[in-house]
């Protein structure tokens, strides 16, 4: 069957919504939102305080809000959920099916895990109010870190307040202005910032091209100290995994680090979640640095480092994002942990959420829908190729009951403008089936109706 997307407009409609888009800022969009914020120069000549609403960066969002606005679509974004968020929700008194939740094994909310974060509060109270190296450490803490230590089979673990701190403070920390990072072309925006923190050369290798890494490899280790390799175990945008056993291979050629972000592969792949290193059979002390995150499938929030006893020893005492910040607060710690423990004794609910993901990659594809180079895991995208055209249907989606979130341009290219569905465990096969068959529908109705920078341009014309 012919995918949709996109390309699947006439050469001709195509050039005439892209002249749209590159017109809309000049033209009406651009006059409007004059008549509402003045551009910086004009401010400073009004007022001795600076508004950040001049900004040239605000002045863009301004824009795409009074866009959506014309095309009469809802922000996508921060819609408040009125209870928990898991295989459904609901979102302005109306119940939906969701796939906009990183619950992938369905324990956000189980009474086990609410009674464990509930006790930790009575007990210890809502905050450890200090840096652990001061007076912030908790027997949690030390709990929680043996048993991702253990989980994952290797020698320790570090857990911080922060997934996304966890990576910039690691990698700020380990490396400087001689060494050198790969990473591949879907990297997470963490890893970029850690780079950009420790101020090392980064090159960027083409998504899970290993022969792209290995020329970079052989054309530029010797330029430089030491080397890192970093990858995502599970990529968060495509659903799909790099492999493992020839990155370690490749990195032991050539004296590199290897970190794996497992942020959306815990609780995901290998047959009992324990991630990229069971999937693949690979001896999980064979990579330097795991990296993982606690909100996904631990259903709580923060981020750790596993790896070897030097590792965790030396960024406890000396990464920044851990020694200068707050512990972590009882209810989390506790709330992960237990988390963990019912994913290791329920290794069920990984089985369940790998059929799930399967379910809903072959009926996608059985409807003709672009889902790019996903494993059908607990992620796949349904590629649109176009920013407003993704807006749209996924506002049409929610209108049909389906919550998913459009992601445009620049978290990814325009061309690669999608929806993004998060499978989870708790899913019925009712729920992916129709949420797929309702996708096809609002993507071939919104492709037909010429929605899109069609009707911005159209909206900018009267």
């Amino acid at each position: 069957m012919k995918k949709r997307g996109f390309g699947a407009l006439k050469d001709v409609a195509k050039d005439q919504l892209l002249a749209a888009a590159r017109a809309s800022r000049k033209a009406g969009l651009e006059r409007r939102f004059d008549r509402i914020v003045p551009h910086e120069a004009e401010r400073r000549t009004h007022s001795t305080a600076f508004d950040f609403g001049t900004l040239d960066e605000v002045r863009e969002l301004k824009i795409q809000r009074v866009a959506a606005d014309l095309l009469k679509i809802e922000n996508p974004f921060f819609r408040p959920h009125e209870t928990r968020a898991a295989a459904h929700t609901v979102i302005a008194g109306r119940e939906m099916i969701n796939f906009s939740s990183y619950d992938y094994c369905g324990l956000n909310g189980d009474p086990r895990v609410v009674s464990a974060a509930m006790k930790a509060m009575e007990t210890f109270g809502t905050s450890v109010s200090a840096s652990r190296v001061v007076s912030g450490e908790r027997p949690f803490h030390r709990e929680l870190e043996q048993e991702i230590a253990q989980f994952l089979g290797v020698e320790d673990a570090v857990a911080m307040v922060s997934g996304h701190a966890t990576n910039v403070t690691t990698i700020g920390q380990l490396l400087g202005p001689k060494d050198l990072v790969l990473t591949d072309a879907f990297i997470h925006n963490s890893i970029v910032e850690g780079v950009r923190l420790a101020g090392a050369t980064r090159l960027t290798f083409r998504h899970n091209d290993l022969d792209h890494l290995e020329e970079l490899l052989t054309a530029n280790r010797h330029s430089f100290n030491r080397v890192l390799i970093a990858v995502e175990g599970l990529y968060s945008m495509d659903g799909d995994a790099p492999p493992l056993g020839r990155l370690v291979r490749l990195k032991n050629r050539h004296d590199a680090w290897l970190l794996v972000d497992e942020a959306h592969a815990l609780g995901v792949l290998g047959q009992t979640g324990r991630g990229l290193a069971e999937r693949d059979g690979v001896d999980p002390n064979a990579v330097e640095i795991w990296m993982g995150t606690l909100s996904k499938t631990l259903c709580s929030c923060g981020g750790f480092i596993a790896g070897s006893a030097a590792l965790v020893e030396y960024l406890k005492a000396t990464a920044p994002g851990f020694v200068f910040s707050v512990g972590m607060p009882p209810a989390t710690a506790a709330a992960a942990l237990e988390a963990l423990r019912i994913l290791e004794a329920e290794p069920e609910r990984v089985t369940r959420l790998t059929e799930n993901g399967q379910r809903f990659l072959a009926a996608a594809k059985a409807a003709g829908l672009d889902t790019g180079t996903s494993e059908g895991l607990a992620v796949t995208p349904i590629i649109i190729g176009d920013s407003i055209l993704a807006a749209v249907v996924s506002h049409r989606l929610a209108e049909r009951g389906v919550n998913v979130q459009p992601i445009i341009y620049p978290a990814v290219p325009e061309k690669a403008a999608r929806l993004r569905f998060f499978i989870n465990s708790t899913h019925s096969n009712e729920d992916i089936d129709q949420a797929v068959a309702i996708t096809a529908e609002c993507l071939d109705k919104t492709l037909s109706d010429g929605a899109g920078l069609k009707q911005l341009a159209d909206s900018l014309g009267r």
